[in-house]
C-alpha cells in the first residue's frame, strides 16, 4: 500500500486530481447503489438521482463556457432544450421500430448532442465577436427564441414523411394512423423513461473527461489565453474566433446530451422548462462551485439540487432559507478570511499528515 501511494505521489497534480474527482464519483454511485438495494433510500432522493446528473452534466459544460473561455452565457438552456426535444423527437420515431433501447438511447444522446453542438457553432458565428453584457444579452435572447419557438410548434410523422405547422395539430394534415409528436405549449409526452442513475453518472464522467482532456491539451491552454487577455493572445498567433467557437460549441453539445437525459427521465417535456430561470440556476452552480472549478461546480449542482426538495417542508418559507443558504455558501467560498482558513484546514493536508504518521510508524516497526 505504501509503494502504490508513492506511485501515485509521482503523478503530476493534475492527474491526481482527476483521479480523486472520478473515483469521488464512482464511490458516491456505489453507496448510493447500496443504500438503493437495502431500501435505505427515500423515494424522494432516488427520484433526484438522475436530476444531479444531468444538473451536473450542465454546470461542468458551462463552466466551460463562462469559467475557462471567460465568455457570460445566460442562454445554456436553450442548448438543453434542442437536445431534449430532439433527442425525444427521436425516441418517440423510433420507438416501435427500433426494440433495442441501448442502441436506440446511446442514438438519440449522439443527435441531441449533434443538434446542440450545430447551433452552439451557428450562434457561436454570429455572437462571439461580442464581449461581456452584449454576449450575455444575445445569449440571453437566443433561449428565449427557443423555448418560445418551440413553445407553438406541431410537428406530426405519417408514411408521408413529418409535418410541420405552427397554428395547430389540425394544420399539419396528417394521414389516418399519422402521430402528433410535438404539441405545442403541451410539448412532447411519452417519452420512453430509458434514462437511470447509471448512465446519468456514466455521461457525468464522461463530460467531466472530455472537459479535462480539452483544458489540458493545446487547444485548451489557447482558450485559457484568450479569457486572460484576448488582445495579447492574439498578437501571438491564437485565432481567437476559432477558438472560442470550438469551446461555445462543445459546450452546447454536452448541454444538448443533458437535455436528453432529461427527456428521457420525466413522462412530458414542456419547453417552458428551459426558460431564464433555468439558464441563471446553472449559472449558479458555477459562480457558488468556483469559476473554471470543475469539481466544484458538480458539487454545487448535487447541493442546490437536493436543497430545495428537503427544505418543502418549510413550505412558505424554503425559498428564503434557500436563499440564505447561497449568501452563506457563496461568502465561504470568496470571502478572503475564509479562503485562508480553508488553506490552514484542508482536508487535503490533514490525509497527507496521516498518511505520513501511518508511513513513518510503519518505518519505526
Amino acid at each position: 500500500m505504501t509503494t502504490q501511494f508513492l506511485n501515485i505521489k509521482k503523478l503530476n497534480k493534475s492527474t491526481r486530481y482527476n483521479i480523486v474527482t472520478v473515483g469521488s464519483i464512482l464511490i458516491a454511485y456505489a453507496i448510493c447503489m447500496y443504500m438503493i438495494n437495502a431500501g435505505n433510500m427515500s423515494n424522494l432522493l432516488q427520484n433526484l438521482l438522475v436530476a444531479m446528473c444531468y444538473y451536473g452534466i450542465m454546470a461542468v459544460s458551462l463552466n466551460l463556457t463562462v469559467g475557462i473561455l471567460g465568455q457570460l452565457s445566460l442562454g445554456h438552456a436553450g442548448f438543453m432544450c434542442i437536445g431534449a426535444f430532439t433527442g425525444a423527437f427521436f425516441s418517440k420515431i423510433m420507438i416501435n421500430t427500433m426494440d433495442n433501447v441501448i442502441i436506440r438511447f446511446t442514438l438519440a444522446i449522439l443527435i441531441g448532442a449533434a443538434m446542440a453542438g450545430l447551433f452552439g457553432v451557428i450562434i457561436g458565428i454570429v455572437v462571439l465577436r461580442l464581449r461581456g453584457d452584449y454576449l450575455a444579452i444575445v445569449t440571453l435572447a437566443f433561449g428565449e427564441i427557443i423555448k418560445n419557438v418551440l413553445n407553438v410548434l406541431y410537428i406530426g410523422y405519417d408514411s408521408r414523411g413529418i409535418h410541420f405547422s405552427m397554428k395547430d395539430t389540425a394544420s399539419l394534415n396528417l394521414e389516418e394512423g399519422g402521430m402528433v409528436i410535438v404539441k405545442g405549449a403541451q410539448g412532447i409526452s411519452g417519452t420512453p423513461r430509458n434514462a437511470t442513475f447509471t448512465i446519468g453518472v456514466a455521461l457525468l464522467i464522461i463530460t467531466y473527461l472530455i472537459i479535462v482532456n480539452l483544458v489540458n491539451s493545446r487547444s485548451g491552454r489557447a482558450i485559457m489565453a484568450i479569457r486572460d487577455n484576448h488582445i495579447a493572445a492574439e498578437s501571438v498567433g491564437i485565432d481567437i474566433t476559432k477558438y472560442k467557437i470550438l469551446a461555445f460549441s462543445i459546450s452546447a453539445a454536452l448541454a444538448g446530451v443533458a437535455g436528453v437525459l432529461y427527456s428521457h427521465n420525466i413522462a412530458t417535456v414542456q419547453s417552458t422548462k428551459f426558460g431564464y430561470n433555468t439558464s441563471i440556476l446553472i449559472l449558479v452552480f458555477v459562480v457558488l462551485g468556483g469559476m473554471g472549478n470543475l469539481r466544484g461546480s458538480m458539487i454545487a449542482a448535487i447541493l442546490l439540487t437536493v436543497l430545495p426538495e428537503y427544505l418543502r417542508f418549510m413550505r412558505d418559507y424554503r425559498m428564503l432559507i434557500y436563499a440564505i443558504v447561497l449568501i452563506v455558501m457563496m461568502i465561504f467560498n470568496w470571502a478572503p478570511i475564509f479562503i485562508n482558513w480553508r488553506k490552514n484546514h484542508s482536508l487535503k493536508d490533514a490525509f497527507n499528515n496521516i498518511l505520513k504518521k501511518i508511513v513513518k510508524a510503519k518505518k519505526e516497526a
